[in-house]
């Protein structure tokens, strides 16, 4: 039994998101965490820091290594992060190396950029979410575009339209999110890498070209430290809302569509109690989500606050919003994408 609808049992058939879900599993984490501290091993030894024996032998614990999870459980309660425990055991895995891993990083370091990384793969996956939506949006202008329908202004009958002239105004914002999630691709989600309080004074000199070197291994982005500035999170997290935003525009309409017969969606939404219905399930949830998303941003804005050069309160804020937030846009699209699939008719009749 879980308290969240995103991996219940039961709801997150519904609700979850498994290929975006599957990359804020523990599993996940853990492997983005160590991929970290390898490419920071292997940027270190390049610029002769550690030696490059050391950077081999903590590159290969990525193959063997399995935590202790109760151990970790138990020490974040204690901590409030994992990174001590967890730097405890990678060492004691690595033997005579294991001084050589985590030198001049910090917990955020490991935490933050081992989200970065798996945030660009569920940014990967959106790209080809929202493509699929637009084809099917074109699918259906091709099909229905020409078909009349009645354009309706604050719930009332205004004047006659196209069903194209609405799948434009639902196509446009979705042409919009696609290009700022590829733009984030291309130049690429941020390295954090600070050390302590976000100087890199135990590297000295080395510090940014251990960072440049870093960030190319890990394919992020190169830019100072930024963990007490929080506003990629809450740009991440924003766009998550203006995608599910959208696409709950779509469902709304669709479901107001269904109502008035205007739409015909096919895909199940049966009824216990009235065996002739046909409910508009998916294009309901896609608003639920939408509405989901929106609270959330200004959970995201609160977290905004880190007081001086780190916050506990505002960082912890951080895990319980924006994971959730990514597993709702990635069942948004899914469902979007089928819910735009399924549709048989659309038009006045």
């Amino acid at each position: 039994m879980t308290a969240s609808v995103f991996d219940h049992p039961i709801l997150s058939g519904l609700l979850g998101d498994e290929d975006i879900g599957a990359h804020f599993s523990a599993a996940a984490e853990l492997s983005a965490m160590l991929r970290f501290e390898a490419a920071l091993a292997g940027a270190e030894a390049a610029e002769g820091l550690i030696p490059s024996e050391a950077a081999e032998a903590i590159a290969a614990l990525q193959e063997r290594f399995v935590a202790d999870l109760d151990a970790l459980r138990q020490s974040i309660g204690r901590d409030g992060v994992v990174i001590p425990d967890l730097v405890r055991q990678w060492r004691a895995a690595l033997g005579e190396h294991g001084k050589h891993l985590h030198v001049g990083a910090t917990s955020q370091d490991a935490i933050d950029t081992g989200l970065m990384l798996r945030l660009a793969s569920v940014l990967l996956i959106l790209d080809q979410r929202l493509a699929a939506i637009r084809r099917a949006l074109d699918g259906l202008e091709a099909g229905f575009g020409a078909k009349p329908l009645m354009g309706r202004t604050r719930m009332q009958a205004a004047i006659p339209i196209t069903v194209g002239d609405r799948l434009a105004t639902w196509k446009a914002p979705i042409i919009v999110h696609q290009a700022a999630v590829q733009q984030m691709l291309k130049i690429g989600l941020p390295l954090q890498f600070g050390g302590a309080a976000g100087t890199l004074e135990k590297l000295g000199d080395k510090g940014g070209a251990v960072r440049a070197r870093l960030a190319e291994l890990l394919q992020l982005s190169d830019r100072p430290q930024w963990h007490s500035q929080r506003a990629v999170i809450a740009e991440i997290g924003g766009l998550f809302s203006q995608i599910t935003g959208s696409l709950g525009k779509i469902g709304q309409d669709l479901a107001l569509m269904a109502d008035n017969g205007s739409a015909l969606i096919g895909g199940g939404g049966a009824s216990s109690a009235m065996p002739h219905k046909r409910n508009p399930v998916k294009a309901e949830v896609l608003v639920t989500l939408a509405r989901f998303n929106a609270v959330q941003i200004s959970g995201l804005h609160q977290s905004l606050v880190h007081e001086q050069e780190r916050s506990g309160a505002a960082w912890t804020l951080e895990w319980m919003i924006l994971p959730q937030m990514a597993i709702a846009t990635g069942a948004a699209t899914r469902l979007a994408a089928d819910v735009l699939q399924s549709i048989e008719d659309l038009g006045d009749r």
